[in-house]
Formats: C-alpha cells, structure tokens, sequence
C-alpha cells in the first residue's frame, strides 16, 4: 500500500485533477477517488457504474494500478457504463 498519484477526469468534464489514490486500490475504488472531484459538481451523477479507461482500453475492475501497470501521473477517464 502506497500513495499513488494519478491524473484523471470524468468524461464530460473539462477539468483534469490530480487524485491521490493507493496502488492496490481496486479500479472501482479509483474511479470514485477521481470522480469524487467532479460528480454532483460540473458533471451530474448517473445510476450506472463507473469504469476507467487508460489510453482509451478499459481497466477491469478486478485489477489494481499497480497489477495494471499504471504508472504515477498516467491520465485516466472515467466513463459511465
């Protein structure tokens, strides 16, 4: 368990944060961190789940940043499924 910083945005949002998460976060886990920044604020909250893409490929969300090779400022999107 480390600290791990990661850029990322919700889509329809044009704002890119900077969100300190843990490298064995589950991606769901990562996805609230980074749309806690975001949702009920520039963009409205979905009854559906979040996923994150990196690079435009979905992470699943089985894996952690660090099983994923995310690297530390790598730029995630989270998208509603």
């Amino acid at each position: 368990m480390a600290p791990f910083p990661v850029q990322g945005f919700v889509d329809g949002d044009f704002v890119v944060v900077l969100a300190l998460v843990d490298d064995t976060d589950p991606i769901p886990v990562v996805a609230e961190k980074i749309a806690y920044h975001s949702v009920g604020k520039r963009v409205a909250a979905q009854d559906r789940p979040m996923k994150v893409k990196r690079n435009g490929e979905e992470l699943p969300d089985d894996g952690t940043l660090s099983s994923l090779g995310v690297a530390p400022l790598d730029v995630l999107e989270v998208v509603y499924a």
